[in-house]
């Protein structure tokens, strides 16, 4: 069983940075980064595979986003740079059976809590 536990969300102004960090317990193999704003669906935006040497990420986030991990910490992070108020929307860690980086919401078996983050213009 895996536990992940997100961290760093919250208000910033567009423009802005936050670095989301998701800690996980037990072992991870690929790991991603969702969100979901109010009345639409979970979406994908990064994902990273277990040696940390595949990354993909959604057309929206890419450029400004870095996926990265520290395994010896069990920790995935995600920088967001240049942050827009459509970023606004909880975001989500995930942790998948395979060790490949993978785009699909299906492949992702565990799940954080979510936190918020809150883009003003």
């Amino acid at each position: 069983q895996v536990q992940l536990v997100e961290s760093g969300g919250g208000l910033v102004q567009a423009g802005g940075s936050l670095r989301l960090s998701c800690a996980a317990s037990g072992r991870t193999y690929a790991m991603g980064w969702f969100r979901q704003a109010p009345g639409k669906e979970r979406k994908f935006i990064a994902a990273i595979s277990w040696s940390g040497d595949s990354t993909y990420y959604a057309g929206s986030v890419k450029g400004r986003f870095t996926i990265s991990r520290d395994n010896a910490k069990n920790t995935v992070y995600l920088q967001m740079n240049s942050l827009k108020p459509e970023d606004t929307a909880v975001y989500y860690c995930a942790a998948a059976s395979s060790s490949i980086a993978t785009t699909s919401i299906y492949e992702y078996d565990y799940w954080g809590q979510g936190t918020q983050v809150t883009v003003s213009s």
